[in-house]
């Protein structure tokens, strides 16, 4: 006796819907950003500018640091410590201003910290930008309006 089995349905794998088309840009919401300042005609670089908010410098006490594959921390002591740098995403190019955008953050992100630095180094060197930090498109808005008022004073005034 013969037993055939019916044919075997084969799984077919759904794809993942296509991500849209973000180009250079890291999120949908720096997208929306970009395309709004050239709509409104506002020059800008995107993740050109870079601040040091802190130098290198070479720890000379004893630094024990932990591993993530040993056992035991590993001796950093005179060892040279990197700067902390901070690149905003949009800056403008014939006004000081400056926008950061963000989504959503996982609590244990470093960004707020990295933030309140940034914005004292703004401060403690008198920089004199403008800070705008957008996290949806209404603020983004907001932010491009806010820019376009203070251009209009600024022109205004000479």
């Amino acid at each position: 006796m013969t037993v055939t089995c019916p044919p075997m349905k084969r799984n077919k794998r759904k794809r993942a819907p296509k991500k849209k088309s973000l180009g250079k840009f890291k999120s949908a919401i720096e997208k929306y950003c970009s395309d709004k300042l050239r709509e409104s005609g506002i020059s800008f670089t995107y993740e050109e500018t870079q601040f040091t908010l802190m130098d290198s410098f070479r720890f000379t006490n004893k630094y024990f640091k932990m591993t993530a594959k040993k056992k035991l921390m590993s001796d950093r002591s005179n060892s040279i410590q990197q700067p902390i740098r901070y690149t905003p995403d949009f800056v403008g190019k014939d006004h000081k201003w400056i926008i950061e955008t963000k989504g959503y953050l996982p609590s244990h992100h470093d960004f707020p910290m990295r933030w309140k630095i940034f914005l004292g180094y703004i401060m403690n060197n008198d920089l004199g930008y403008d800070v705008y930090l957008a996290r949806n498109k209404q603020q983004v808005d907001q932010a491009v309006d806010e820019i376009l008022k203070s251009i209009q004073n600024d022109e205004g005034r000479t």
